[in-house]
Protein backbone atom coordinates (compact mmCIF):
# COMPACT_ATOMS: atom_id res chain seq x y z
CA UNK A 1 0.00 0.00 0.00
CA UNK A 2 1.21 3.38 -0.96
CA UNK A 3 1.75 5.92 2.24
CA UNK A 4 -0.79 8.45 0.19
CA UNK A 5 -3.35 5.81 0.44
CA UNK A 6 -2.88 5.26 4.37
CA UNK A 7 -3.26 9.29 4.66
CA UNK A 8 -6.11 9.40 2.47
CA UNK A 9 -7.86 6.82 5.31
CA UNK A 10 -8.10 10.56 7.55
CA UNK A 11 -8.01 8.06 10.61
CA UNK A 12 -5.76 8.68 13.99
CA UNK A 13 -2.67 7.03 12.73
CA UNK A 14 0.57 5.97 14.22
CA UNK A 15 3.93 4.98 12.61
CA UNK A 16 7.59 3.88 13.29
CA UNK A 17 11.12 4.68 12.04
CA UNK A 18 13.74 1.80 12.51
CA UNK A 19 17.60 1.74 11.21
CA UNK A 20 19.07 -1.18 9.92
CA UNK A 21 22.62 -2.61 11.60
CA UNK A 22 25.95 -1.16 10.59
CA UNK A 23 27.51 -4.63 10.72
CA UNK A 24 26.27 -7.93 10.59
CA UNK A 25 26.70 -9.10 13.93
CA UNK A 26 24.29 -7.15 14.54
CA UNK A 27 21.68 -8.51 12.57
CA UNK A 28 19.71 -10.65 14.21
CA UNK A 29 18.89 -8.12 17.04
CA UNK A 30 18.04 -5.51 14.85
CA UNK A 31 16.00 -7.88 12.92
CA UNK A 32 14.48 -8.91 16.03
CA UNK A 33 13.30 -5.12 17.34
CA UNK A 34 11.81 -4.03 14.09
CA UNK A 35 9.74 -7.68 14.37
CA UNK A 36 8.46 -6.42 17.62
CA UNK A 37 7.74 -2.84 16.56
CA UNK A 38 6.41 -4.64 13.33
CA UNK A 39 3.72 -6.81 15.82
CA UNK A 40 2.35 -3.33 17.38
CA UNK A 41 0.46 -3.19 13.57
CA UNK A 42 1.17 0.54 13.22
CA UNK A 43 -0.23 2.38 9.87
CA UNK A 44 3.45 1.88 8.57
CA UNK A 45 7.41 1.53 8.95
CA UNK A 46 10.54 3.05 7.87
CA UNK A 47 13.73 1.61 7.53
CA UNK A 48 16.67 4.18 7.27
CA UNK A 49 20.18 4.37 4.91
CA UNK A 50 23.40 4.87 6.79
CA UNK A 51 25.51 7.40 5.93
CA UNK A 52 27.04 7.51 2.08
CA UNK A 53 25.05 3.85 1.64
CA UNK A 54 26.92 1.73 4.35
CA UNK A 55 23.72 -0.21 5.19
CA UNK A 56 21.94 -0.25 1.75
CA UNK A 57 21.63 -4.55 1.75
CA UNK A 58 20.51 -4.55 5.25
CA UNK A 59 17.69 -1.29 4.53
CA UNK A 60 16.34 -3.75 2.29
CA UNK A 61 16.41 -6.93 3.94
CA UNK A 62 14.68 -5.32 7.06
CA UNK A 63 11.69 -3.88 4.79
CA UNK A 64 11.76 -7.13 2.81
CA UNK A 65 11.11 -9.22 6.25
CA UNK A 66 8.67 -6.42 7.67
CA UNK A 67 6.56 -6.05 4.63
CA UNK A 68 6.46 -10.07 3.70
CA UNK A 69 6.05 -11.11 7.35
CA UNK A 70 3.65 -8.78 8.60
CA UNK A 71 1.91 -6.90 6.26
CA UNK A 72 2.68 -3.54 7.53
CA UNK A 73 3.53 -1.00 4.62
CA UNK A 74 6.98 -0.10 4.35
CA UNK A 75 8.92 2.95 3.58
CA UNK A 76 13.05 2.61 1.88
CA UNK A 77 15.28 5.02 2.58
CA UNK A 78 17.33 6.31 0.06
CA UNK A 79 20.16 8.55 -0.39
CA UNK A 80 22.19 10.01 -2.97
CA UNK A 81 24.67 11.89 -1.29
CA UNK A 82 28.20 10.89 -2.95
CA UNK A 83 26.74 8.08 -5.06
CA UNK A 84 26.67 7.80 -8.71
CA UNK A 85 24.01 7.34 -11.27
CA UNK A 86 24.82 3.34 -11.80
CA UNK A 87 24.50 2.63 -7.64
CA UNK A 88 21.10 4.63 -7.44
CA UNK A 89 19.77 3.16 -10.30
CA UNK A 90 21.00 -0.47 -9.16
CA UNK A 91 19.70 0.24 -5.63
CA UNK A 92 15.74 1.38 -7.50
CA UNK A 93 15.64 -1.38 -9.21
CA UNK A 94 16.61 -3.58 -5.91
CA UNK A 95 13.21 -1.58 -4.08
CA UNK A 96 11.14 -2.24 -7.19
CA UNK A 97 11.85 -6.17 -7.22
CA UNK A 98 11.01 -6.37 -3.78
CA UNK A 99 8.04 -4.60 -4.04
CA UNK A 100 8.97 -2.06 -1.87
CA UNK A 101 7.27 1.20 -3.84
CA UNK A 102 7.30 3.88 -0.86
CA UNK A 103 10.87 5.56 -0.93
CA UNK A 104 12.12 8.63 1.33
CA UNK A 105 13.82 10.25 -1.25
CA UNK A 106 17.53 12.28 0.89
CA UNK A 107 20.18 13.76 -0.15
CA UNK A 108 21.70 12.49 3.13
CA UNK A 109 24.13 13.82 5.91
CA UNK A 110 27.36 15.07 4.84
CA UNK A 111 29.73 13.36 7.12
CA UNK A 112 33.28 14.75 7.84
CA UNK A 113 34.86 12.77 5.20
CA UNK A 114 32.34 13.56 2.31
CA UNK A 115 32.84 17.37 3.87
CA UNK A 116 36.39 16.57 2.29
CA UNK A 117 35.68 15.83 -0.84
CA UNK A 118 34.97 17.57 -3.92
CA UNK A 119 31.31 18.21 -4.33
CA UNK A 120 31.47 19.28 -8.51
CA UNK A 121 31.77 15.42 -9.26
CA UNK A 122 29.38 13.94 -7.45
CA UNK A 123 26.24 12.77 -10.08
CA UNK A 124 23.90 14.16 -6.98
CA UNK A 125 23.86 17.40 -5.01
CA UNK A 126 20.52 17.73 -3.98
CA UNK A 127 17.46 15.63 -3.03
CA UNK A 128 15.00 16.82 -6.06
CA UNK A 129 17.64 14.98 -8.55
CA UNK A 130 17.05 12.10 -6.71
CA UNK A 131 13.58 12.60 -6.30
CA UNK A 132 13.12 13.67 -10.54
CA UNK A 133 15.55 9.98 -10.69
CA UNK A 134 12.64 7.97 -8.94
CA UNK A 135 9.90 9.87 -10.76
CA UNK A 136 10.85 8.81 -14.06
CA UNK A 137 11.72 5.16 -12.62
CA UNK A 138 9.11 3.69 -11.39
CA UNK A 139 5.53 4.30 -9.87
CA UNK A 140 6.92 5.41 -6.49
CA UNK A 141 5.54 7.06 -3.79
CA UNK A 142 7.86 9.29 -2.49
CA UNK A 143 8.27 11.01 0.72
CA UNK A 144 11.14 13.86 1.84
CA UNK A 145 12.28 15.40 4.64
CA UNK A 146 11.37 18.79 6.05
CA UNK A 147 12.61 21.35 8.73
CA UNK A 148 9.79 23.06 11.15
CA UNK A 149 12.69 24.95 12.27
CA UNK A 150 15.60 26.24 9.43
CA UNK A 151 17.93 23.58 7.75
CA UNK A 152 21.05 23.85 9.40
CA UNK A 153 22.60 24.64 5.91
CA UNK A 154 19.73 27.10 5.00
CA UNK A 155 20.60 30.79 5.35
CA UNK A 156 17.25 31.40 6.90
CA UNK A 157 13.40 29.44 6.70
CA UNK A 158 11.94 31.39 3.78
CA UNK A 159 15.22 29.71 1.46
CA UNK A 160 14.54 26.54 3.14
CA UNK A 161 11.33 26.81 2.29
CA UNK A 162 11.77 27.65 -1.25
CA UNK A 163 14.40 24.35 -2.11
CA UNK A 164 11.31 22.29 0.13
CA UNK A 165 8.69 23.53 -2.90
CA UNK A 166 11.09 22.91 -5.42
CA UNK A 167 11.64 18.92 -3.91
CA UNK A 168 7.53 18.93 -4.15
CA UNK A 169 7.39 20.31 -7.27
CA UNK A 170 10.20 17.90 -8.51
CA UNK A 171 7.82 14.55 -7.41
CA UNK A 172 7.51 14.41 -3.88
CA UNK A 173 3.83 12.82 -2.57
CA UNK A 174 4.30 13.73 1.12
CA UNK A 175 6.90 15.37 3.84
CA UNK A 176 8.31 13.95 7.38
CA UNK A 177 9.51 16.59 9.65
CA UNK A 178 12.66 16.54 11.26
CA UNK A 179 12.24 15.80 15.01
CA UNK A 180 10.19 18.44 17.00
CA UNK A 181 10.04 18.72 20.57
CA UNK A 182 7.20 22.14 20.40
CA UNK A 183 4.25 21.55 18.40
CA UNK A 184 3.34 25.09 18.04
CA UNK A 185 6.57 25.61 15.75
CA UNK A 186 5.30 22.81 13.53
CA UNK A 187 1.88 24.44 13.76
CA UNK A 188 3.63 27.71 12.51
CA UNK A 189 5.24 25.99 9.71
CA UNK A 190 2.57 24.52 8.43
CA UNK A 191 1.02 27.70 7.77
CA UNK A 192 3.98 29.30 5.94
CA UNK A 193 4.47 26.15 3.62
CA UNK A 194 0.33 26.20 2.74
CA UNK A 195 0.75 30.08 2.15
CA UNK A 196 3.92 29.02 -0.22
CA UNK A 197 1.79 26.73 -1.91
CA UNK A 198 3.36 23.44 -0.56
CA UNK A 199 -0.06 21.33 -0.34
CA UNK A 200 0.83 17.61 0.13
CA UNK A 201 0.21 15.71 3.37
CA UNK A 202 3.18 16.21 6.40
CA UNK A 203 3.95 14.14 9.02
CA UNK A 204 5.12 15.80 12.34
CA UNK A 205 8.32 12.94 13.68
CA UNK A 206 8.50 12.77 17.15
CA UNK A 207 11.26 11.79 19.27
CA UNK A 208 10.74 10.18 21.95
CA UNK A 209 13.94 11.32 24.64
CA UNK A 210 14.32 8.39 27.31
CA UNK A 211 17.43 8.92 27.96
CA UNK A 212 19.60 12.25 29.52
CA UNK A 213 22.00 11.25 27.31
CA UNK A 214 20.09 11.80 24.46
CA UNK A 215 19.37 15.22 24.52
CA UNK A 216 22.85 17.13 23.36
CA UNK A 217 22.89 14.47 19.87
CA UNK A 218 19.40 14.90 19.21
CA UNK A 219 20.07 19.06 19.49
CA UNK A 220 22.92 18.31 17.23
CA UNK A 221 21.02 16.11 14.47
CA UNK A 222 18.40 18.73 13.80
CA UNK A 223 19.36 21.92 15.93
CA UNK A 224 15.56 21.44 16.96
CA UNK A 225 14.02 24.25 19.78
CA UNK A 226 14.02 22.44 23.26
CA UNK A 227 11.04 24.22 25.34
CA UNK A 228 11.32 25.03 28.91
CA UNK A 229 8.92 22.30 29.90
CA UNK A 230 11.24 19.75 27.95
CA UNK A 231 14.18 21.08 30.10
CA UNK A 232 12.91 20.79 33.15
CA UNK A 233 11.67 17.15 32.66
CA UNK A 234 15.20 16.39 31.72
CA UNK A 235 16.35 18.72 34.70
CA UNK A 236 14.46 16.70 36.92
CA UNK A 237 14.69 13.48 36.02
CA UNK A 238 17.43 12.57 33.44
CA UNK A 239 19.71 11.18 35.98
CA UNK A 240 17.01 8.64 37.29
CA UNK A 241 16.76 5.95 33.81
CA UNK A 242 13.61 4.60 34.83
CA UNK A 243 12.04 8.24 35.96
CA UNK A 244 13.18 9.49 32.75
CA UNK A 245 12.37 6.59 30.24
CA UNK A 246 8.68 7.01 31.83
CA UNK A 247 8.58 10.83 31.52
CA UNK A 248 10.13 10.56 27.87
CA UNK A 249 7.04 8.41 26.78
CA UNK A 250 5.00 10.86 28.53
CA UNK A 251 6.04 13.97 27.05
CA UNK A 252 5.81 12.09 23.61
CA UNK A 253 2.62 11.33 23.78
CA UNK A 254 1.37 14.33 24.68
CA UNK A 255 2.37 15.67 22.22
CA UNK A 256 0.89 13.13 19.62
CA UNK A 257 -2.52 13.58 21.50
CA UNK A 258 -2.06 17.36 20.93
CA UNK A 259 -1.01 17.20 17.40
CA UNK A 260 -4.51 14.41 17.17
CA UNK A 261 -6.66 17.02 18.79
CA UNK A 262 -5.86 19.85 16.11
CA UNK A 263 -6.21 17.57 13.20
CA UNK A 264 -3.02 15.80 12.20
CA UNK A 265 -4.30 12.15 11.35
CA UNK A 266 -0.60 10.32 11.46
CA UNK A 267 2.22 10.81 13.40
CA UNK A 268 5.51 9.33 12.28
CA UNK A 269 7.89 8.20 15.60
CA UNK A 270 11.10 7.53 15.32
CA UNK A 271 11.31 5.03 18.04
CA UNK A 272 15.00 4.24 17.32
CA UNK A 273 14.67 0.44 17.15
CA UNK A 274 13.54 0.12 20.62
CA UNK A 275 10.48 -1.93 21.39
CA UNK A 276 9.75 -0.99 24.63
CA UNK A 277 9.21 2.81 23.96
CA UNK A 278 7.18 1.77 21.00
CA UNK A 279 4.82 -0.29 22.85
CA UNK A 280 4.88 2.56 25.54
CA UNK A 281 3.59 5.07 23.18
CA UNK A 282 1.30 2.88 21.37
CA UNK A 283 -0.39 1.55 24.77
CA UNK A 284 -0.85 4.87 26.14
CA UNK A 285 -2.92 5.67 22.37
CA UNK A 286 -4.80 2.74 22.66
CA UNK A 287 -8.16 4.16 22.35
CA UNK A 288 -7.40 6.75 20.15
CA UNK A 289 -5.34 4.99 17.38
CA UNK A 290 -7.28 3.76 14.32
CA UNK A 291 -10.63 5.66 15.04
CA UNK A 292 -12.46 8.59 13.04
CA UNK A 293 -13.44 11.00 15.23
Amino acid sequence: MKITDILNQNRMLLSFEVFPPKKETSYESVRKATEEIAALNPSFMSVTYGAGGGTSKYTLSIAKNIKNNFNVPMLAHLTCVSSDRETVAKRIEELKENGIMNVMALRGDLTPELEKTDRSKWDYSHASELITELKSKGDFCIGAACYPEVHPESACQKDDIRYLKEKVDAGVDFLTTQMVFDNNLFFNFMYKIREAGITVPVLPGIMPITNGNQVERAIKLSGAFMPQRFKAMVDKFGSDPAAMKQAGIAYATDQIIDLYANGITNVHVYSMNKPDIARGIYNNLSDIIRKDF
